[in-house]
């Protein structure tokens, strides 16, 4: 197969981004597959800048924003026009964060006719604003933990939610903008950090638990995973750096849990609209209530991320799991080619 994978952009997630981007290029590479890696912010990739990125890593900060990007210059076809993606059957976006994960990129995809793997615009949008996925969450009988949206007064959210309490931008990711607030002190400061990324600013209750994870490949729900951070939260440090976090798969959690949270994310992915492949985090407090936090259609793929060390321990190898999620793709595509025909 000819794969574009596409990655980088401007988001504080750019390096994140890479990194997954190098080494799904890298995985499809290693099964005989021709790939061309696409930075959406600079072009396309040398295998020599593949290679630095991926002896690089991530690093510990997220990187400063470099301005606008591909997706984002004011002509849609910018991007698509690029000559190496004219001959290729599939596009991998390995984007997170901005326009590469809040379904902008896949609006452009569709708009062209490009088949690409993943969630479409909807799932994308869905899942990448916290608040809208909890509202459907709770729509769909999922719990979540109890949340209020600016613009609401401070006193409130103590009165309503309580401390310590989670503050966030609503459409953030790799836990960029978030806090725990321990006190009112805490929790003003929290609200100046999330207005760094955006204006419009989450509230969550915190739930004191073990956190877990589950990814989606398909129609079905892989191991379930534990995290257990250095850090009081597993915030950018804990999940890019390595050493900060014990990851554990499968989790040491009774098989009743493991069902009970596979089923879930299975019902997350899909009140999300969400396809191919998706991750969902959960919160299990002491008395064993499982609480999901949030979906992510686009999750990370670094040599350190969740959702690859959930596939190893379900029997898909890195390189069989990113090929999987392109032929998910390719299968999806071609059966709606069938669709549109018969109806016709």
């Amino acid at each position: 197969m000819r794969v574009a994978v596409l990655m980088g952009g401007v988001s504080g997630e750019r390096n994140v981004s890479l990194a997954s981007g190098t080494q799904v290029a890298r995985a499809l590479r290693s099964l005989g597959h021709h790939v061309v890696a696409v930075d959406t912010a600079r072009g396309v990739l040398a295998r020599e800048e593949e290679e630095r990125i991926l002896a690089q890593g991530v690093g510990a900060e997220p990187p400063e924003t470099l301005g606008a990007d591909l997706l984002e210059t004011g002509d849609i076809t910018a991007l698509t026009r690029l000559p190496e993606l004219q001959e290729v059957d599939v596009i991998f976006p390995a984007l997170h964060g901005g326009s590469g994960e809040d379904g902008t990129l896949q609006a452009l995809l569709d708009l062209t006719g490009f088949p690409y793997a993943g969630s479409g615009r909807l799932g994308c949008t869905l899942a990448m604003d916290k608040e809208i996925s909890k509202r459907l969450f709770r729509d769909a009988g999922i719990p979540t933990p109890p949340w209020r949206v600016s613009p609401i007064e401070l006193d409130r959210v103590e009165a309503e939610l309580g401390l310590p309490v989670i503050v966030k931008p609503p459409s953030g990711g790799s836990t960029l903008g978030l806090t725990l607030a321990h006190d009112r002190g805490e929790l003003e400061e929290a609200v100046a950090e999330a207005r760094r990324y955006e204006e419009r600013i989450l509230f969550e209750g915190y739930v004191r638990g073990r956190e877990l994870t589950v990814g989606v490949v398909g129609d079905r729900a892989l191991p379930v995973g534990e995290i257990i951070p250095v850090n009081e939260l597993f915030d950018y440090e804990c999940k890019y750096q390595p050493g900060m976090a014990q990851e554990i798969f499968p989790a040491d959690i009774p098989p009743s849990t493991a069902t009970r949270l596979q089923e879930l994310a299975l019902a997350v992915h899909r009140s999300l609209f969400l396809e191919d492949f998706s991750r969902v985090d959960f919160i299990v407090d002491e008395g064993g209530e499982a609480w999901c936090l949030e979906a992510n259609a686009l999750p990370g793929l670094t040599a350190t991320s969740l959702l690859p060390q959930a596939g190893e321990a379900g029997g898909l190898a890195f390189p069989r799991l990113c090929e999987e999620i392109v032929r998910l793709a390719l299968r999806r595509r071609a059966g709606r080619g069938d669709a549109e025909e018969s109806a016709s």
